[in-house]
């Protein structure tokens, strides 16, 4: 009987668990959609505020509570109303017909949104340290002090990690545009680099064409027009698509 008692118990708890709502879900792309597919401003308006805003205001609090963005209550609630107002402004811009989720998209826009706003507190903030009363700062503030410049900010780390799978996405979706052959060979010659951009010893403007020469047999002229076309394509890509909002910066 007991052994029956915890099977029951456990079989219960794990219906529970499947059916536990997630905050931006389908009904939350659905809710997306609908808001776009809408006409009357009054309808657009209801089904923001009744299905949308609850799962922007959480994706906010989320990105904010795990990357660190906020150090004080005062900080996070004004982080989350910008963030949240942000992402309302973006609603008309997703672009459904490529099939990508509004998760996923609303979660890069409200991450790099708040990468950029913080880093641009944190400027802000270095403008107007006071270091009249030095002596009274704890070890950790001092040495922030000390090594500001050469410390990389926390927004930095963030950039260099989840970024380089953006403009990976970014290149591929230039490769896979009609090019000519040159264009073809350069854009590999880029991709085959940005790979193994850890690896490379310098990596100042002159050194990059040398790479790319050597990766895509071409001579300079050859490369200088090819990249010239490729910045096109790259430019077209992150105009008005807030996704690669970082990159307009």
């Amino acid at each position: 009987m007991k052994l029956k008692k915890k099977t029951i118990k456990s079989r219960t708890k794990a219906k529970s668990t499947k059916k536990r709502k997630m905050y931006f879900g389908k009904e939350a792309h659905q809710a997306v959609v609908d808001y776009q597919n809408e006409s009357s401003r009054e309808n657009k308006n209801k089904i923001y505020i009744d299905r949308i805003k609850p799962s922007f205001e959480k994706l906010s609090e989320n990105l904010i509570f795990i990357h660190g963005f906020a150090n004080d209550a005062q900080t996070f609630h004004i982080l989350k109303s910008d963030c949240v107002s942000f992402l309302f402004e973006t609603l008309e811009k997703f672009d459904t017909s490529r099939g990508s989720k509004a998760f996923s998209y609303f979660n890069v826009c409200a991450k790099n949104f708040l990468i950029i706003k913080s880093k641009k507190t944190q400027k802000n903030n270095q403008r107007h340290v006071s270091l009249d009363d030095f002596k009274n700062l704890n070890k950790t503030e001092k040495h922030a002090i000390e090594n500001y410049k050469i410390i990389p900010a926390q927004e930095d780390i963030l950039i260099n990690i989840e970024d380089k799978e953006i403009l990976k996405e970014i290149l591929l979706k230039i490769k896979n545009r009609p090019l000519n052959s040159n264009e073809s060979l350069c854009i590999d010659a880029i991709i085959t680099l940005f790979g193994k951009i850890e690896d490379l010893d310098f990596l100042n403007k002159r050194a990059i064409f040398v790479y790319l020469r050597e990766i895509s047999g071409l001579n300079p002229k050859q490369l200088s027009v090819s990249m010239s076309n490729i910045r096109k394509h790259y430019r077209d890509i992150i105009k008005n698509n807030d996704y690669y909002y970082l990159f307009k910066q």
